[in-house]
């Protein structure tokens, strides 16, 4: 709407184009998992990962995310014990006591702040594979063609550090042989087929 201003002139400087006007949202996150017929005749669909190498790559996303935000908490904690450990006691200020050698709470601190987060990183390593290997050994996987015609991707496939690195999910190469007519199987068919394939192959 125009505004008209003292005189009757007209002002039109206000902007309707749509670099102003229109409100982008961020895309839609593609999806995880796809439904799939399900292998008993009769049942409900169930949502599968397309292939194990997708099943592979969201479970490292999920151990580097988990590792991530414990890593985060743990750094924020080993401050404050690091600060705790470090300072003066209560009573050194007490009756003129020494003044406070800065330099070596500053290294104090530093010593007690690294120490503490090479303790926290083992845990937190320890802590996002336990609360992965579960879910991930339940999962479904759709069977080997099932989905190749379907154009999904896995959200956050990236890897990131060593607590993308699954312990079980070590081996590089992905294949199972889910029965005939299975619609998909589980992570943990997978899973143990690897782990028979390395115990022939190291027999």
């Amino acid at each position: 709407m125009d505004i008209p201003l003292p005189g009757g002139a007209v002002d039109g400087s206000e902007d309707y184009s749509p670099a102003v006007t229109v409100v982008t949202f961020d895309q839609p996150l593609p999806l995880l998992r796809a439904p799939v017929p399900s292998s008993e005749l009769g049942d409900s669909p169930v949502l599968a990962f397309r292939d194990a190498a997708s099943w592979r790559a969201a479970w490292e996303a999920a151990e580097a995310s988990l590792f991530s935000q414990c890593e985060a908490g743990a750094r924020s904690g080993c401050s404050i014990t690091a600060t705790r450990k470090c300072k003066a006691p209560w009573w050194k200020g007490l009756f003129g006591g020494a003044k406070t050698d800065y330099q070596a709470r500053e290294e104090c601190e530093e010593r007690e702040m690294a120490a503490c987060l090479e303790s926290a990183k083992e845990a937190c390593i320890k802590f996002s594979k336990e609360k992965c290997c579960a879910p991930f050994r339940d999962a479904r996987i759709a069977s080997e063609g099932l989905l190749e015609n379907t154009d999904f991707v896995v959200w956050g496939a990236e890897r990131n550090g060593a607590a993308a690195s699954s312990l079980c999910v070590a081996n590089s190469q992905y294949s199972s042989n889910p029965g005939p007519g299975a619609t998909n199987y589980k992570g943990s068919d997978l899973l143990d087929s690897l782990a028979s394939e390395e115990n022939r192959n190291s027999g």
